[in-house]
């Protein structure tokens, strides 16, 4: 039994937490994740190993401004009542060729377009505001773009030749996409997205093509085969959400076989964690040889969490209430999938949030807040109560921004307290309107 957790009371947070992402570490380790793809097909996906620059970016010395490139020793002094007067000597635009370019001797200018290769022999851009815009003779009326980089973005500013462009571990994102393909790489070596398979149980739910089963009474929807495949595709996983299990030790035992023989690197149930009458999942993996870490958490909502291994698989068992279920998925799952996707950042991020609703929290438990933020006058994040918090009020989920944290130690959030909230994964946290104006 892990360090931290009684028979009765489970582990706490952070215990549980560590030790599912040492799980996922361990698993990560012994398992051919590895895979060469299309620049394309890398977006969220983990790189495998360091990417190496071929080439300097920008490749040469390039204006940053509409001008004349000069020599700038030339130019200083220049105002509108002493101006400096030259002959243009030829043009460089974006585009050409950076090897057949005019050199700017003492006393020249060179016409020049923002991004177009610098001239031999100028050291700076005079921003065509500063100038008569002149085609075959300029006359220069400032001399303020003489003083620092003078509008000249030097070669290699941004990447180096030869340097790590980004490093193993880093999650690709557009932007990525974009300065890999500035490099180059038409292909890119990332680790393979974890193939996971949910399993949820329950005599209750149905799939959507029941609904009139629903409709007359008989039966709810199983949400979370909706929101949870969701979630964890968004951790970077290939999910596969098994067929509903019936609540059966039998029924649960085959469903649970299925998915093992079908193949996946990390097992998924939901529901049937409990000590219920109906909860078999425990016993599901034991009849299938598995051993378990935990299966217990001092957090609301999620507290029938747990974790272990079967046929050299892990599992992890999330509660099956709604919001439980996402909870526990965000919390848990998503640090899982990160982990065994390569990924360098695994955890949310925590950030400092003003709570103005006062909440009470009695039990020694950690509890988990769903709360929506903005900003306040000051700039500083605000949060509210995303809704009623009971663990099966899934709309109050989709509200919400972040998981309010509230120690196992306090008993009451006062109105107005510091606290520390962990962002949802997949909140937008956009804002309607134009910011800054009255909507």
């Amino acid at each position: 039994m892990p360090a931290g957790m009684g028979p009765a009371t489970g582990l706490a947070f952070h215990d549980a937490l560590t030790t599912i992402v040492q799980q996922a570490q361990h698993h990560a380790a012994h398992r051919e994740q590895i895979e060469r793809v299309p620049l394309t097909a890398a977006l969220g996906r983990a790189l495998a190993q360091d990417v190496y620059s071929r080439i300097a970016l920008p490749p040469w010395d390039n204006a940053g401004m509409d001008g004349y490139a000069v020599q700038r020793a030339d130019v200083l002094g220049a105002s509108a009542t002493s101006p400096r007067v030259f002959p243009v000597i030829g043009t460089s635009v974006a585009g050409a060729d950076a090897t057949a370019r005019p050199w700017v001797q003492r006393g020249t200018a060179v016409r020049i377009m923002t991004g177009a290769p610098l001239p031999p022999g100028a050291d700076a851009v005079v921003r065509v505001e500063d100038t008569d815009g002149g085609e075959t003779q300029v006359s220069i009326r400032h001399d303020r773009d003489t003083a620092g980089r003078g509008n000249v973005r030097p070669r290699g500013e941004d990447v180096a030749a030869g340097s790590v462009l980004f490093g193993k571990g880093t999650t690709v994102r557009s932007s990525h996409l974009g300065a890999l393909a500035s490099i180059g790489a038409a292909e890119v070596s990332v680790y393979r997205a974890p193939r996971v398979t949910v399993v949820s149980s329950g005599d209750e739910l149905v799939m959507l093509d029941r609904f009139d089963d629903v409709l007359a009474g008989h039966r709810i929807v199983s949400s979370s085969s909706y929101a949870l495949p969701a979630l964890l595709r968004g951790a970077g996983a290939d999910v596969t959400m098994a067929p509903l299990a019936p609540d059966t030790l039998d029924g649960l035992t085959s469903a649970l076989r299925d998915a093992l023989d079908a193949g996946c690197d990390l097992l998924v149930t939901t529901g049937g964690v409990s000590v219920g009458a109906h909860d078999f999942t425990r016993d599901a993996l034991a009849a299938l040889g598995g051993a378990q870490q935990f299966w217990r958490a001092r957090i609301r909502p999620g507290g029938p969490i747990g974790t272990g291994e079967v046929r050299g698989v892990p599992w992890l068992g999330l509660p099956g209430n709604p919001v439980s279920t996402m909870v526990t998925g965000a919390l848990f799952a998503w640090p899982f999938i990160r982990t065994l996707g390569g990924h360098a950042a695994v955890h949310h991020l925590r950030v400092p949030v003003r709570m103005l609703d006062r909440v009470e929290t009695p039990a020694p438990l950690t509890y988990f807040l769903r709360v929506s933020l903005h900003a306040g006058a000051d700039g500083s994040l605000e949060a509210r109560l995303s809704g009623a918090q009971g663990s099966n009020l899934l709309r109050t989920m989709a509200m919400a921004d972040a998981l309010l944290e509230v120690p196992a130690t306090q008993e009451c959030v006062e109105a107005g307290s510091l606290m520390q909230a962990i962002l949802l994964p997949d909140a937008p946290l956009l804002v309607a309107g134009t910011p800054g104006r009255s909507t």
